[in-house]
């Protein structure tokens, strides 16, 4: 059982394979968390103290005990209201207009199996595979209930959190701030990493120390944003990557959000993962129910890589979905850098040739292919084949394509409207604009208002007659501007907008991929600005950043690693110089780069030397021979490539009998110094043979002095070793 309920003293034990969480129902039915870290018997509840501690209140029901304070105690939901005055992970306008909400415990069930979401992405696993507990809680006075759900899966060490308010009170209420997971922690020092960004430069690494007051990410845009990822690492001071404990808490869901984590008057930590409070007053009348997104959580006690390795791992094979999510994907040549919008039927098919001369597997037909699209200025929302255009049906162009041996995809921007189209002309209510101002634009585009059914119906079939009409294998699902200016002309509330239009959005794409079974389906926001674990329950893999440049992809990737697959990130080999940043770079570091991902091109194939078609038909067998160990792998970092002189990186296999090690310069000087590699997770003091090379290695010295990164005048340069051990 990986659910224990201990009745003396109260006390309900989530176990997982490495860990333990605890909590405890208390002598006032609050529950109180206990403890969360490595596997662990007994009760914990030698850690809760008791003293009076001045200005910390007390409950009522404690009588004269002054000892005993919420303000102090750890807490599994801490709500607005009960004398607690750290930042709450509820708080709730009632009937009566006051704000405060005492949760007391009520029950609790124990399940096999996981638990799901309805209309909300949510990890998935079988009866034999997970456990799920469920915890009632009840305001006495009010009625209203708030259900707490955990989601347990041993094997992986995840455990998953959600919550579920219920109005039972006689009239309507708000839910103004929700966060379904938090974790309390008694003691210790702890450091707060986030991936901070912007477009084109995503997911950067951060790390600092959680200190008094609390330290808050989050969007603000109606998306999870490049700014900020929904996802955190708490580390213990001195962690690194192979030692010390380290939590996650990783929000499976595709809108606004913030993180909070702050060391109280007392020297504890809490940390909140939820939705973002700002525009969001949920509104919920007598008998109605809001259910928050989840949180995956996991533990390592064996440094960042462990808890890296742990929620790839789930996500791949338990949140991810379809023929695709653990298949090594297609090969694909994505039109875009290669004509922008200026290309016809005619010079599609050219490039098209050029891809399955190479032994590219897909060709992708991006923007421009629709309506009066031209250019960014008209056409979204139209979403109508040009014919005129292509020069023939979709289908003949699809059925051409096919011909030559490829796959064929196309590019959709199904959220957003230009002003410049039929459906604005006839339908401007359907955008985001707020009566009697004028509205901010984008890319000179609005946004839909996707919390209208009407409106999500509309898009869907346009989109689906376009895909009846061939034989399409892949759709890359763009959204390229933040949401403003909310107002929906049929809600209740404006409160509750942004909440419905990423259901409205999750309602479209769970259609898609039920219709669409065999269609790989991979998500983008101007790149990576909505890379995040509720879009990869519909798109096994996102655009992990418009910015093609392989040295900043060194960064963006590596941020990118500590949460998320590698087999979920899109990684291409473009054009040199670099069409964002203008940097020359070889093809082979362009496409050793691009292997740490879900591998493919967006260059223009006519514009290559014959060397350089040949640098790429070697590049396709490479990755055609190492796609199972980069996807399914075990992912170590080695490196830091914001602050050393080279981006290194391995796979391991789950069995330790194959590596493969990549590494680029970065930093080049004068009467340069080595760099030594330290190649992890091999089988202790084994011998290794390098298949490039032949020669043979001891595993214990590759792992504690490392292998030496040759000096070579040159920028950028890039290396690969692949390891095989002799002794399988």
């Amino acid at each position: 059982m990986s659910i224990v309920y201990e009745e003396k003293r109260k006390t309900i034990t989530l176990h997982t394979k490495n860990t333990t969480y605890q909590m405890q129902i208390d002598r006032y039915g609050f529950l109180l968390h206990l403890y969360y870290g490595k596997r662990a018997d007994g009760c914990m509840d030698y850690l809760l103290t008791f003293y009076d501690r001045g200005f910390s209140g007390n409950p009522y029901d404690a009588g004269n005990d002054k000892t005993y304070s919420m303000d102090a105690l750890p807490q599994e939901f801490p709500s607005l209201g009960t004398g607690d005055y750290r930042t709450p992970a509820c708080i709730i306008k009632n009937t009566d207009r006051t704000y405060c909400s005492d949760f007391r415990y009520e029950s609790h069930t124990i399940k096999e199996g996981k638990y799901s979401l309805e209309g909300l992405p949510a990890v998935y696993a079988s009866d034999d595979e997970a456990q799920t507990l469920e915890v009632v809680l009840v305001d006495r006075v009010t009625g209203v209930r708030a259900e707490l759900l955990y989601g347990v899966l041993p094997e992986y060490d995840i455990i998953t959190r959600s919550v579920r308010i219920i109005n039972r009170s006689n009239g309507h209420i708000s839910v103004k701030k929700l966060a379904p997971a938090c974790l309390d922690m008694v003691g210790g020092q702890y450091d707060f990493i986030t991936f901070y960004g912007r477009h084109a430069m995503e997911r950067n690494y951060q790390r600092m120390p959680i200190g008094h007051g609390v330290s808050k990410i989050g969007s603000l845009r109606g998306s999870s944003s490049h700014q900020y990822n929904p996802a955190v690492i708490v580390a213990e001071k001195d962690t690194t990557e192979d030692a010390g404990g380290c939590y996650a808490m990783s929000f499976v869901y595709s809108g606004g959000f913030q993180s909070e984590a702050g060391m109280d008057q007392y020297y504890q930590t809490r940390v909140l993962m939820g939705l973002s409070e700002e525009q969001f007053a949920y509104p919920l009348n007598a008998g109605e129910e809001f259910q928050a997104p989840e949180v995956i959580m996991s533990y390592s006690s064996e440094g960042l890589s462990r808890l890296s390795q742990n929620l790839h791992r789930c996500m791949r094979t338990h949140l991810c979905r379809g023929k695709y999510k653990e298949a090594v994907r297609p090969i694909l040549l994505n039109s875009w850098e290669a004509s922008y919008f200026d290309f016809t039927g005619d010079s599609l098919l050219q490039l098209a040739q050029q891809a399955a001369d190479l032994g590219i597997e897909m060709f992708v037909m991006d923007d421009g292919w629709f309506g009066q699209r031209d250019s960014e200025l008209r056409g979204l929302g139209d979403w109508t084949v040009n014919e005129e255009k292509l020069g023939c049906t979709l289908g003949e162009l699809i059925g051409k394509i096919n011909d030559m041996g490829l796959k064929f995809g196309i590019w959709i921007e199904p959220e957003m409207v230009n002003e410049d189209s039929s459906l604005y002309r006839e339908h401007p209510d359907w955008a985001f604009v707020i009566p009697g101002r004028r509205p901010n634009r984008s890319r000179h585009q609005l946004v839909l208002d996707f919390s209208r059914k009407e409106v999500v119906d509309h898009i869907y079939d346009q989109i689906c007659a376009v895909l009846d009409q061939g034989n399409v294998e892949y759709i890359k699902w763009d959204m390229n501007r933040s949401l403003a200016d909310i107002y929906s002309a049929t809600a209740d509330s404006q409160g509750r907008v942004l909440y419905d239009y990423v259901l409205g959005l999750y309602d479209f794409l769970e259609r898609l991929v039920e219709r669409y079974p065999h269609i790989l389906i991979e998500g983008c926001s101007g790149g990576g600005g909505r890379f995040d674990a509720g879009m990869l329950y519909y798109t096994p893999q996102i655009w992990c950043s418009d910015n093609t440049d392989p040295i900043d992809r060194l960064e963006i990737q590596y941020g990118t690693s500590f949460i998320y697959p590698i087999s979920s990130a899109g990684s291409h080999v473009s054009a040199s110089p670099n069409h964002q940043t203008g940097r020359c770079t070889s093809m082979k570091t362009r496409g050793v780069v691009a292997l740490a991902g879900t591998f493919g091109y967006e260059l223009n194939l006519n514009d290559l030397s014959e060397e350089e078609k040949k640098e790429i038909r070697g590049q396709i067998a490479e990755y055609k021979r190492f796609a199972p160990l980069i996807q399914g792998g075990l992912y170590y970092r080695i490196t830091n490539p914001q602050t050393d002189n080279l981006g290194a990186w391995q796979f391991v296999s789950e069995d330790q009998t194959e590596a493969l090690v990549q590494a680029v310069s970065i930093r080049q000087h004068a009467n340069m110094t080595v760099d030594y590699i330290r190649i992890k997770g091999l089988k202790e003091n084994t011998m290794y043979r390098e298949t490039g090379s032949g020669k043979v290695y001891n595993s214990t010295a590759l792992r504690e002095t490392g292998l030496p990164m040759p000096v070579a005048l040159g920028e950028y340069r890039a290396y690969q070793w692949h390891f095989i051990c002799e002794e399988s």
